[in-house]
This record gives structure tokens, sequence and C-alpha cells, in this order.
């Protein structure tokens, strides 16, 4: 190995190790004395105390070119057959209640924004929660289980904090103009209904759902609100069409389960740009007989204006037509398979053991959960679904909603058999007719999407060692596979690891119960449980099928509806419809104005009574969309229009502690002979004269606003 310059890193820490400061700098001191010592003797070696940021100084005033890098360190190894793939799906629960806690965190920050709350300090056990659990050994599944149940803890009181906000912040945007409430409205959350439990509207015969998008675009969307009976449902316009479902026999024995809901109510949801709708249940008399098109091991067709989805008789699925471009894709197999973990002891590389951060299975080929399904498909004017039972605990429904513009498909996982003395690994693979070419496409943190190749790395010959899990990446948010014109494009409710192992397939691993350590810290195998049974769990996907020259409008807006999802909160009440809507409004929108369609709202934060915190997004790569991969302008006074006015702009650097025109970066020559540095575009202070900025492709901006 040769160094590029004379300035040579020694680095020192770990995570086992040097937990006695006073003995180890001690020692440090000795080192660098005696070897400094050598210079008398013509030695040529300074050893000296530095940081990182010392050392990246040092190497910049070398002058030199250096070479780029593009790619990334996916995925890791530390030998031959230690790959660290395992954690991108380690404790898959923990990964989903943080992205939910995320999206709580987001919506209250603009509700006491918007409310002028004042209620910062009641946010901040959340919002630390939130920090602790992006520590590298909590969201990513690698702690011990008494301390992911502590991260989760940390969470589940933080949300109840949030409570406060939300019901301090909605009655200030809910009340009309100059009227004053009579009815009280205490709202609060049902975290359990991806398991049809909602125990609090059990038996009410009124209750009302809000709805808050936290996105600067109108968003439509389905909800599904567990029930024992029919109900009435009503928004501003007037009645909402709903749907009764039957819940299935799957969801009903989920250990834990205590609701008595016998239905799902679904309905169709319309909600303005950064604002909130309501929707008022009031229970229907006597029975309601829900026209339901049911059968069971036949044929199932699923179809909107969209989409074609075509089953046959033994729960394959087979086709998925996208119905507007006549885009065909066929399905060579569709379902659950499982890999054996490695059980070994660790003491050599090639005994390495599949652990909370390794994955590495005994074989190179997943087996079938089962050979066998059974399928009961159900049609409504709303939603078609095919409920696919593979096993007594594994299970996926497939919906198409009447207009939804992608394929819904609910999976449900566990508790996994453990009495054989195995550890499984479990993935939902998707099998298509598309020549792949060894390529496939995973995003990085939801922003930039990276191209991989099977079996090959950029920037060094890779000699394979684990063919399967020394192909998997992290899939934060979406994965897709394409050819010239098809593609074929899953999103993610959490992040899963996720791989295409042969052309025209996708598997993501959605969950894993392990019975062995592998030696890399926890200390204790991945094998997690509750109500005395292996843990279940439950998520999404959601499939496209698209064109590879549009598909980015479909995979950017989608995912970051899903990311940003509406928060949904329930309050019963003793009103009358007519009596609500005289004081409440039903619906609000913070926005006047309709904002460019791909820039995100970040961050929106109030730091005191005049001054805001926000982040912006342009969240489309360059050259990705014919129509929306362009610089993009938007007034930051069409987000406050309904705080005040602005009459100071000042840009901060992305972390908010440092005002951008005072941060100087380091420019480099690349071996290419190009110049990289980063081009200071800072706002200055300014009157309201001008609030509209510009933002790039795949740029995020920050400002301090400061109004009237």
């Amino acid at each position: 190995m040769e160094y590029a310059t004379n300035h040579i890193i020694m680095t020192f820490g770990g995570d086992f190790q040097y937990q006695n400061a006073l003995a180890n700098y001690k020692n440090l001191d000795k080192l660098i004395k005696y070897v400094n010592d050598q210079q008398m003797n013509g030695s040529n070696v300074n050893v000296f105390y530095s940081t990182p940021s010392c050392y990246l100084y040092a190497l910049n005033k070398v002058n030199r070119s250096w070479i780029t890098k593009t790619d990334d360190f996916f995925p890791h190894a530390h030998h031959p057959h230690g790959f660290w793939t395992g954690y991108f799906t380690s404790r898959p629960a923990l990964k989903r209640f943080e992205r939910y806690s995320n999206n709580i965190l987001q919506v209250i920050r603009q509700l006491n924004t918007f409310s002028n709350s004042q209620l910062r300090n009641q946010i901040f056990s959340l919002s630390e929660a939130m920090a602790i659990a992006q520590h590298h050994d909590a969201v990513s599944g690698t702690e011990k289980q008494h301390v992911a149940n502590d991260y989760a803890q940390r969470l589940s009181t933080g949300i109840d904090a949030a409570l406060n906000v939300i019901n301090t912040a909605y009655p200030k945007l809910l009340t009309k103009d100059n009227q004053s409430s009579t009815v009280e409205i205490q709202q609060f959350l049902c975290q359990l209904t991806n398991i049809s439990e909602c125990l609090p509207i059990e038996n009410a015969k009124q209750f009302i759902v809000i709805l808050w998008n936290p996105i600067i675009h109108p968003v439509v969307g389905y909800l599904r609100v567990p029930v024992t009976r029919s109900y009435t449902v009503r928004d501003s316009s007037g009645q909402t069409r709903f749907q009764l479902i039957p819940i299935s026999n799957s969801t009903k024995t989920i250990p834990g389960r205590m609701s008595n809901a016998t239905y799902q109510l679904i309905f169709k949801y319309n909600l303005p740009a950064l604002g909130f709708n309501t929707y008022f249940f009031e229970a229907n008399e006597g029975e309601n007989e829900e026209k339901l098109e049911i059968t069971k091991n036949e044929i199932c067709i699923l179809q909107n204006q969209n989409f074609r989805i075509e089953i046959d008789d033994q729960g394959n699925l087979k086709r998925i037509i996208n119905l507007q471009k006549n885009i065909n894709i066929t399905f060579l197999n569709q379902g659950f398979y499982w890999y054996q973990s490695y059980s070994g002891n660790n003491s050599q590389f090639d005994f390495q053991a599949s652990g909370a951060y390794i994955f590495r299975p005994l074989t190179q080929d997943a087996k079938p959960i089962s050979t066998k399904r059974s399928l009961k498909c159900i049609k409504s004017e709303l939603v078609q679904t095919a409920i696919i039972i593979f096993n007594e605990w594994i299970s996926q429904e497939i919906s198409l909603y009447d207009e939804g513009e992608d394929i819904e498909i609910e999976w449900t996982v566990g508790p996994i058999p453990i009495e054989d003395n195995i550890g499984k690994e479990i993935i939902l693979r998707y099998d298509a007719d598309i020549k792949s070419q060894s390529k496939y496409y995973t995003d990085a943190n939801g922003r930039e999407v990276l191209q991989r190749i099977r079996n090959y790395r950029p920037t060094y010959n890779y000699t394979i060692t684990e063919p399967v899990s020394g192909n998997y990446y992290p899939v934060n948010s979406r994965i897709w596979i394409n050819e010239t014109n098809r593609q074929f494009a899953i999103l993610t409710d959490r992040s899963e690891g996720g791989a295409s192992l042969i052309d025209g397939s996708i598997e993501l691993m959605i969950h894993r119960r392990l019975l062995y350590d592998d030696n890399l810290g926890v200390g204790e195998a991945l094998n997690e449980s509750a109500f005395g049974h292996g843990l279940v769990i439950r998520g999404k996907h959601f499939l496209n099928i698209d064109s590879p020259q549009t598909s980015a409008l479909y995979h950017r807006i989608h995912s970051q509806e899903l990311f940003m999802s509406p928060l949904v909160t329930y309050a019963l009440i003793n009103s009358s419809y007519m009596n609500y809507s005289n004081l409440y409004r039903q619906t609000w929108s913070a926005l006047n104005d309709i904002l460019p369609f791909n820039i995100h709202l970040l961050t929106l934060d109030q730091f005191n009574e005049k001054q805001y915190l926000i982040r912006l997004e342009h969240y489309f790569e360059l050259n990705e969309d014919e129509k929306y991969s362009y610089p993009t302008k938007i007034n930051l006074q069409s987000i406050f229009k309904s705080i005040g006015i602005i009459n100071k702009i000042l840009e901060l650097t992305l972390d908010a502690n440092l005002e951008l025109s005072q941060m100087n970066r380091l420019h480099w020559l690349t071996d290419n002979d190009e110049l990289l540095l980063q081009t200071n575009n800072s706002t200055k202070q300014h009157s309201l004269v001008d609030t509209n900025i510009i933002l790039n492709p795949m740029q995020i901006r920050t400002f301090r606003i400061t109004i009237v």
C-alpha cells in the first residue's frame, strides 16, 4: 500500500477498547515522546495529536490531484464471509416505528408553527428520541434486545408528549373565526391500525378522523379504519364514498390483538397541501349490506383504469399490465422464500455466523415458504383485494384501489418457527420477465439512486465469496430493474435489504429470526418475540410498472408521500354533524398558491415568536425527468402566508448552526483536472422585496426566517 502524501493518519479508538482514558492517553504521550525523540538520530517522523479536519486540511495543502469516487461503500465486509448486509433488515418493527415517529415529529413541528403555540419544549422529547434512534446501533437493529426496547420506549414517550402539542395546536386551527367552542375535541392516535385495532372507537356512535398532510402538495389516498359496524362518513363537501371489507383471519389471529373489530371501513381522502381535512363518522342504524364479490381458489383479476393484475387459481401472481401505457410484465414467480442462517462459531472466517450485522446464508438458494397457497378474491367498487395465504404464519394481500396509481402488497410474517433450531431469513421475491443485464437500482437515503451491478464493484476487482449477501444493498425507499421500454419498481415502507440475484428478479428481506450471534458486539442472537411468540411483522410494498423514461415522476412523488404520509388522529365527540360543522373548520390549508411539484418541505420549525427554520429540497435528480429535473423557483412567502410577512431571510448550512456565507469549503484538484468546490450561493439578509429562491436538482437549502 502506498500513501498519497507524507501525512499518515494513525487512528485511535474503538468500540470495545480504550475505556480508561487516563491510562491510554498516558501511554500515547509516552509513545509520541519516544518516537519524536528519534528525530535527534535523523528520523523524519513527527507524531502529534490531531483531528480529522486538521488531517484533511493538511492533505489539501499538498496541492496535488486526487482521484474521485462516485459510488458508495456498500456492501461493507470485514472478511470474505462477513458481509454487513443483515442489518439492512434487522429489527424491522423498530425500523418502521422510527419512520412513523419521524412522521409525527415533522407534523407536530408544523402544527406548532401554524398555530403559534410556542410548544418547542414539548416537542423536544420526541426530537431527542429520534436523534438517539439515528445511532448506528439503534435503527440499524444491531443492539441488544433490552436496548432496542429502550429506544422504542423513548420514541413512545416522545409520541405521548407530541399528543399534547396536537391537542393544543388543533383547536386553534379547527375553531372558526369569531366562534367559541362548546365541543371538546380530545384527539388520540391509533397506532395499531396496521393490525385493524383502534379500541376507543369500537363502540362509538360518532367520532371524527382528522388527517394532516405535511407535504406542500395536495394528496389523495385511501384510509382503512377498523370498525364493528357501518357508518356514514362525511367531509366538508358532503357524504364520502366508503366500503366495508371483512378483516382477514390472518389479521384476527395476530398475537396480542385485542380488537373486536370485524371490518375495515375504507374511504378515499383528498387533502389540501400543508393542511387538514376532517371526516365525520356517524353510526348507521341496522345492518349494512355490502356489495362484495367474493371467490375462493379461482382465477382472480384485479383491474382499474391504470392496471390489470392477473392471479391464477393457485394464488400465483402471473401478470401486471399498465393499461395507460400498454406495458406488460409477466411474473415467473412471486412469493415468500427463506434462507437458512449459517450457524458458525465465528472462530475462523469460514465459520462466520449470520447475526444482527451479518447476513450469511448456509446455501445460496432460497427455499420457498410453501408449495401450496390458498386464494380469496374480494371485489368492491372502491378496492379489489387478493388474499393469499402461504401457511399459518405468512400471507400477503394484493390490493388495487379504484383510482390507484400503484399496486399495494401488504405482507404479514411471523411468528417465524424455530422448533427445528434453524434460524430463518425471510424474503419476498418478484421474478419478472425483464432482461435487466445484471443491473439494479437502489436509493441512497431516499435521495440519489445508484446503479448496482451483480458481482461487481466500480473501484476495485471484486472476488466473489458470498454470492447472495455480497450483492445485497440497503433499500431505504425504492428498488427497481428495467430494460429498454419497461421498468418494474418497488417502494418500501421501511429500510430493507434488497438484491437482484438473477436477471428480472428483485428480492427484499423483510424479517429475520436467528439463533446465533455474529460476534460483532451484540452478544446475543437476533431472536425477537412478543406475547410469548416470535415477533409478527406487517409491512407494505408498492409496485409500479412504467417506462424508464417516465418512471421518475411516479417513484419520486410517491416515495415522498409514503415517507411523509398524512398523520391520522381520532376524536370521540358528542355532537351532530351540523353542530360540528357550524363550530369548526373541516378543512384548512396553510398555502394559497400552488407550489412546484418537485420541491419538498423537509423541515418547518419555530425558534421563537418571530423566527423560523425551514429546509427545502429539490428531490429530482438531474436528467431524470423531462419536466421536473430543472432548477426551480419557489416563493418562501407562500409557505408563510398564514404566519406573517417575511422581512428577513438568512441562509444557513444544512445543519443550521452556521451562516452559509461564513462557511469556507476546501478546493480540490481531481485527476481529470477539474476543480471541485462548493458554490456559495448564500442568500443575504434582505427585506420582503424578494422572497424567491432557486433550488437545483438534488439540492437542499436551509433558511432562518424572520417575520414582521
